[in-house]
């Protein structure tokens, strides 16, 4: 049996390597970036480009038991786990947006922007998670958000899943039991149904390698809802489920609705860029190459590459690791030919969530098994780039934004659109937030570079996030809101931060101003290896 499972092994190294080694060679090569004369660019957004601000319904809303809302994964988990929470708070209340959502609403209008982003809580519409607990009262609120956005003539842009499983499918396995797949479809069933006529710009996951980690365990206990310690197996079953649930919910939209309510659907994708940790190093070019292949390929590969499927370094790897655990099998489960047709394609644009940059290099580490160890790289962010105060882990690096663009591009092809559909900056919560307004305008100057110079068809640019809110296990220490709240005053004043000026100005003009370019020219200054 064991010499059965090699040979497995064997034919997935195989698998997709001359395609792939002929992306990496090409992508090793140092190609230089002509020098940017700054002097001659404008910096002008087209007048269609989508600009607007994100949200989450766990992180804004509260009203956790109210209107007939069923019990989340994260209602659960923190109430039974204060303490896995930084400072000790809970999403309860939050940022009141369930009671507030009509001023809140006001505020993305006098920003200027076109666009807002928020995700539908799948148990305030189905408190069970199944068909037929279907709770008016969670509908009606919807349908008055979506009805105040198109109001104050924003386009709403929806997310179906943002972290929070009804606790009740939860206690079925959640993500690792496959008739979940049905269960979503269903909940993607009444949602086109019942808003689809208005809502045109729909996502299915949002960063699902995030989602999935509540299903792989911490090394310190306490991790993300809901807990389960499956590390390198709970891991690649809630993405695997995924990934058939975000396929199925895009060909019911096709089939049922497409037709007649002529909207887009995606999904959000999260990645860092990754640098190799020494430049002069062959080894980890490859192993920053093998780092965005883990993170952004294994939910970007299977729907936006020619050839569907894992990315054959994730296939291979996770088949090694797990016959030298024991296992029979690859701990990554595989898709059938019939699969992999049907997930490839299940999008309209490409939607990105992209924050900070990292260096890489070959290396083990993590618990085995684990997602962490089977990449098999170690990741360092270097202390000398510029960094939020708040959280170290966000480096200030706006061209690793251009980078990550540049590889979709060259990846997946030129034909698709993309999103970005989260990016921003973390602090205290200062109102004058400067380094926010650096990290925005920095940041929009790198992707507007990816669009006019290297011909990337970036469509549309979300800022996270409107306002102050519930940062999961940080709770409310990790500020990253246009608008400071005070969580703590039962009104959770809100207070406009000076980086609305900024987006104010941006969305007025629909032009990033030319005095951010000194802060462009000093972080272009950074070590950094040019891959395109």
């Amino acid at each position: 049996m064991k010499e059965l499972v090699l040979l497995v092994v064997l034919l997935l190294v195989s698998v997709g390597t001359t395609l792939e080694k002929e992306f990496n060679d090409r992508y090793h090569e140092d190609q230089q970036i002509e020098t940017e004369e700054y002097d001659f660019y404008n910096f002008t957004l087209p007048s269609d480009f989508h600009l607007g601000v994100s949200s989450a319904a766990y992180q804004y809303e509260g009203a956790w038991d109210e209107g007939g809302k069923g019990e989340s994964i994260w209602d659960r988990y923190i109430h039974t786990y204060p303490e896995a929470i930084a400072d000790g708070t809970n999403g309860d209340v939050a940022a009141d947006f369930y009671h507030k959502y009509k001023e809140d609403i006001k505020r993305v209008k006098d920003l200027g922007l076109d666009t807002f982003r928020f995700s539908i809580a799948w148990p305030r519409i189905m408190p069970t998670g199944l068909i037929d607990s279907v709770n008016q009262e969670g509908i009606d609120f919807y349908d008055d958000v979506i009805n105040e956005v198109i109001k104050n003539g924003i386009s709403p842009m929806v997310t179906m899943y943002h972290w929070d499983l009804p606790q009740y499918l939860q206690d079925l396995g959640g993500w690792t039991n496959e008739i979940i797949v049905d269960y979503f479809e269903d909940y993607a069933d009444v949602l086109y149904s019942y808003y689809g006529d208005r809502v045109k710009l729909w996502l299915t996951l949002n960063e699902p390698t995030k989602g999935v980690d509540g299903y792989g365990g911490n090394v310190t206990g306490l991790g993300y809802a809901p807990n389960v310690s499956a590390a390198g197996i709970g891991t690649y079953l809630a993405g695997h489920t995924m990934l058939k649930a975000h396929a199925r919910a895009y060909h019911l939209y096709n089939d049922k609705y497409r037709a007649f309510q002529k909207g887009r659907i995606s999904l959000a994708l999260e990645t860092f860029w990754y640098e190799p940790q020494d430049s002069n190093s062959e080894s980890d070019h490859e192993a920053a190459l093998q780092a965005i292949e883990f993170n952004l390929g294994w939910f970007a590969n299977p729907i936006f590459s020619k050839e569907g499927d894992y990315p054959t370094v994730m296939k291979k790897r996770i088949a090694e690791n797990s016959y030298q655990e024991g296992y029979l099998k690859s701990r990554l489960p595989q898709f059938s030919t019939e699969e992999v047709k049907y997930i490839r394609g299940t999008a309209d644009f490409f939607g990105l969530n992209q924050y900070t940059t990292n260096r890489a290099t070959f290396g083990e580490n993590g618990p085995s098994p684990s997602y962490t160890r089977d990449t098999g790289v170690t990741l360092v962010a270097p202390s000398d780039w510029p960094a939020s105060e708040t959280s170290e882990w966000e480096k200030i690096v706006p061209k690793g934004l251009r980078k990550v663009l540049n590889y979709i591009k060259d990846r997946y092809g030129k034909k698709w659109e993309i999103v970005i559909t989260e990016n921003g900056f973390i602090d205290d919560g200062e109102i004058m937030d400067s380094q926010r307004i650096v990290y925005i305008a920095t940041y929009m100057i790198e992707m507007w570079k990816a669009m006019y110079i290297d011909g990337v068809r970036v469509v549309g640019y979300m800022i996270w996030s409107l306002l102050d809110n519930m940062e999961w296990t940080s709770g409310y220490r990790s500020r990253s809101g246009l608008f400071h709240v005070d969580f703590y005053h039962p009104d959770k004043i809100r207070t406009p931060k000076k980086s609305t000026e900024l987006v104010k100005t941006i969305a007025k003009t629909r032009r990033i101003p030319e005095k951010y370019v000194d802060h462009v020219k000093e972080l272009d200054q950074l070590e950094f290896h040019n891959y395109s």
